[in-house]
């Protein structure tokens, strides 16, 4: 497969995965400021920041407000994060490599870029902010079931894949590392109900309540809550889980190819970090510095991918 190509394919995957964090993440976001006695517009801070995208916000704005925060991160195109452009970038990589995809996967990615311009053409309110979310989540799933039920197991799907778990890991890093390092009013919190109701609303954000309950029953604890997100194998979008698809996608690539690239080796290595750990173990180590350690994993790993499959020649 031409480089170019590998490029195309994993980015829109990376570029999909991203337009539904960025849902979920102000789903959260709403809900997060619900726990506060008091809520001000500062409470947006932590959710750009999660995104990567206070820096760029705070040079357009230069404080930050629930309505402008809200807009950057949905549809500002100052943004090249914001679901409108993320969503936009996607299609065009997608058109790019057009003759790799099937039928119902380019169809699915181009109704995904037609509804969400259509609903983004303008500021969204906050009365109006959770239909469009759900819109981004399920034209985003489609694209997902698209792929799943249509593309062939071949090296096209493993770059698809990959990029998914990539994006998918790196934004289940950020919203654990924000939540524990950030979000938090005092360390006096740590434990508190507050903290507790947090660690719900965050289950709920990527969708693993029901998960989480089915395997864990009522008791959710800050470690509890943790373990389930970092550790457990069976939740799919648990760093873990993530991991581990990075790696077998990367060993598919390299049967088909006979050849072991050094990304496969670093998947593995990375791997490595939870299945030989405990949550305890992270906890003692420190939760922000364990999770800035796979951040940082995870960044090389994608840099090293798309040096060895050579996207850019």
């Amino acid at each position: 497969m031409l480089g170019k190509t590998a490029g195309g394919l994993f980015w829109m995957a990376r570029y999909l995965e991203r337009a539904e964090n960025t849902a979920r993440l102000l789903e959260t976001g709403q809900r997060m400021a619900l726990t506060r006695s008091t809520a001000t517009d500062e409470e947006w801070g932590p959710v750009l920041q999660t995104a990567s995208a206070l820096q760029g916000y705070m040079e357009k704005y230069g404080d930050v407000t629930k309505d402008n925060a809200i807009d950057w991160l949905l549809r500002d195109p100052d943004n090249p994060s914001s679901v409108r452009s993320v969503i936009k970038q996607a299609r065009d990589n997608a058109r790019l490599v057009r003759t790799a995809l099937t039928y119902e996967v380019w169809s699915a990615v181009n109704a995904a870029w037609m509804r969400v311009e259509d609903k983004l053409q303008r500021r969204v309110g906050e009365r109006d902010l959770p239909a469009v979310l759900e819109l981004v989540r399920e034209r985003t799933a489609l694209v997902r079931g698209a792929n799943l039920g249509s593309m062939m197991r071949t090296d096209i799907y493993d770059f698809l894949r990959m990029g998914t778990f990539i994006e998918r890991a790196d934004n289940m890093g950020r919203i654990l590392d924000v939540k524990y390092y950030v979000l938090l009013p005092t360390a006096f919190s740590v434990g508190s109900s507050l903290d507790n109701v947090q660690w719900e609303i965050i289950l709920r954000s990527v969708g693993a309540g029901g998960g989480y309950r089915m395997t864990r029953g009522q008791k959710t604890g800050p470690a509890e809550i943790a373990e389930f997100l970092i550790l457990d194998e069976r939740m799919p979008r648990s760093l873990s889980f993530c991991c581990r698809k990075l790696r077998e996608n990367l060993g598919y690539l390299a049967k088909d190819y006979g050849a072991e690239v050094p990304a496969a080796q670093m998947a593995e290595v990375l791997y490595r970090k939870f299945a030989e750990q405990t949550i305890a173990g992270i906890f003692d180590h420190g939760l922000h510095e364990y999770i800035e350690e796979v951040l940082a994993d995870l960044s090389s790993l994608s840099r090293q991918i798309e040096i060895d499959y050579r996207f850019y020649e």
